[in-house]
């Protein structure tokens, strides 16, 4: 990938997340990533959680009205190349982010929809996944779900009802049901399923558009979806095409991980900067 220099204006990126004070997920790992791959990132903050690296105690959300102004004060002085958005943690700042990214139809728009905290923990209910699939959905460029992800949002839309015969939706199904819904791309990450590798699919309108396998590794992670996301939003404001987009930041994740740092007593937090370290 061909960065800017340092003399040149960097791309900028908006991301509305929740601050995850242990820096492995949330706001933290967005500013990190886009600062790590070359990007300015702008911060609307959603929400602030009590948590560690074991797992989320609480989470309180930011005001919805908050949301919005930050965010326009932020787009009427800043020219923005891509958004990102993560945990929303109410119903109000998913109707708040899709009022703002609604006005920029043109910027790319990644978003990972976190439904629920690494160890299992709910962090949406069946109203606000409700809200997600109608007010975002039709304004991603690429959604990121793990398929836990894939399944809840997809089956939000036709209530749950299994394929005739009780046999489980296939994911490429699940997929093209939320493009259906009005995203652009879908990339489904494996790393829940019980497979060899890690296999993660990118499905667009037209099917399958690529699909990569990563050796799965030892341990578990705090805030790898984070960091994807973020590193897509990333190559898309440097002006790459999804598909590229989408396996570089799968490249940039699984060395972030494979050089993981055990910081507490819980999960590893990917290195978001290993790379440029090693240089």
């Amino acid at each position: 990938m061909d960065i800017k220099p340092a003399s040149s204006p960097l791309p900028v990126v908006m991301t509305f997340a929740a601050s995850d004070p242990t820096g492995g997920g949330g706001m933290q790992a967005d500013i990190l990533t886009l600062a790590a791959l070359g990007t300015h990132p702008l911060s609307v903050l959603t929400g602030f959680t009590l948590q560690d690296t074991a797992g989320i105690e609480d989470v309180q959300a930011s005001d919805g009205d908050w949301v919005v102004d930050q965010a326009r004060v932020l787009l009427e002085d800043m020219r923005v190349q891509a958004f990102k958005v993560g945990v929303l943690v109410s119903i109000e700042n998913v109707a708040a982010v899709a009022e703002v990214v609604s006005d920029y139809p043109d910027i790319p728009l990644v978003f990972d929809p976190v439904i629920t905290t690494g160890r299992g923990d709910p962090l949406v209910d069946e109203e606000m996944l409700a809200a997600m699939s109608e007010l975002l959905l039709p304004l991603t460029t690429v959604l990121t779900p793990n398929t836990m992800e894939l399944r809840r949002l997809a089956q939000e839309e036709d209530d749950g009802e299994e394929e005739a015969g009780g046999a489980e939706t296939s994911l490429a199904d699940c997929a093209r049901h939320l493009i259906e819904l009005g995203a652009q791309h879908v990339l489904v990450t494996g790393a829940h399923e019980q497979t060899p590798q890690v296999v993660n699919t990118l499905h667009g309108a037209r099917g399958t558009i690529r699909t990569d396998a990563w050796e799965r590794l030892p341990g578990s992670y705090h805030g790898a979806g984070d960091t994807l996301a973020a590193a897509i939003a990333a190559f898309l404001a440097h002006g790459m095409p999804v598909p590229e987009a989408v396996q570089a930041a799968q490249r940039y994740t699984w060395d972030t991980l494979a050089h993981g740092l055990r910081l507490g007593m819980g999960q590893m937090i990917p290195d978001r900067f290993y790379s440029i370290r090693q240089k």
